[in-house]
């Protein structure tokens, strides 16, 4: 059977679904021909393109729907097509060829892709692919309604809102902030107070969750070297027994910088230390 027949060989047990886009992306005309016929025939609306210049020059659509691509195609390769779209979490890719790659597989799947198909394709394990790439696109999007608050009040935050959120999140104390940042303390507990208010966070774990849900690092302010915050009790000297691999490349420049100059600085507690460790 040849290719185009294969596509449109089974058309039953598709469930209907006109709020969602299927984007159909291959140099030959007759695919996508075909996949536009299976993919009107299941319910969902089907928008095809011979090229990925074509259909990176389209406006996203903040809609359910996936990504149907050829792996080889005349203008870009499917891999660096999934790499510009990696984050539209709500468009699932699909990759077919009509060869076998294994290491293009591989790569293909652990960058995300929903199924890699070879030509020809059975017109019920496309459909079935289909279905499973709307639905983690139905799941992305209601992942991202929830999200949208929590983006727009850190955008509402000032330069230095977000200073302060930084070293907060970390545990660092009022007067260590304002002596990093040089401001007074009483205007850390004020940056401090509106940020919380703008974050709808009611406390410092409250905070805490917030900014790891916004995929946040907790990361060492970049500003006066002098103001360092050592945990209570320790030297400076200790912090090459602790060990340094694991930690963030801020923190961990800064804590060797520290263990260079021996300087005094803010005490933090270890339990907010240990946060980093």
């Amino acid at each position: 059977m040849n290719q185009a027949g294969e596509f449109l060989s089974v058309r039953s047990g598709a469930q209907p679904s006109s709020d969602a886009s299927v984007f159909v992306i291959d140099a030959e005309k007759s695919v996508r021909e075909s996949l536009e016929a299976l993919i009107a025939g299941a319910g969902w609306r089907p928008r095809s393109f011979n090229s990925a210049k074509a259909f990176l020059a389209c406006p996203r659509l903040m809609a359910p729907g996936c990504l149907i691509s050829d792996v080889w195609l005349p203008d870009l390769e499917g891999l660096q097509l999934q790499r510009l779209v990696a984050d539209r979490r709500e468009l699932p890719v699909i990759f077919m060829s009509s060869r076998v790659d294994i290491p293009l597989i591989v790569e293909a799947m652990k960058a995300g892709a929903v199924e890699f198909l070879t030509k020809p394709i059975g017109s019920e394990l496309l459909l079935k692919a289909v279905r499973q790439a709307l639905e983690r696109s139905r799941e992305a999007l209601h992942r991202e309604v929830e999200m949208r608050p929590l983006r727009e009040a850190y955008a509402s935050l000032s330069c230095r809102e977000r200073q302060v959120m930084g070293l907060v999140i970390q545990g660092v104390l009022n007067k260590c902030i304002g002596a990093e940042l040089g401001i007074s303390e009483i205007t850390v507990k004020a940056h401090r107070g509106k940020l919380m208010r703008k974050m709808g966070a009611h406390s410092l774990a409250g905070l805490v969750n917030i900014a790891a849900l916004l995929g946040l690092s907790p990361l060492r302010a970049k500003t006066r070297p002098h103001a360092a915050v050592r945990p209570t009790g320790q030297s400076s000297s200790d912090y090459d027994r602790l060990g340094t691999n694991h930690l963030t490349t801020e923190l961990r420049d800064w804590l060797m910088g520290e263990a260079a100059s021996d300087r005094g600085g803010c005490e933090l507690p270890h339990t907010a230390f240990a946060a980093h460790l």
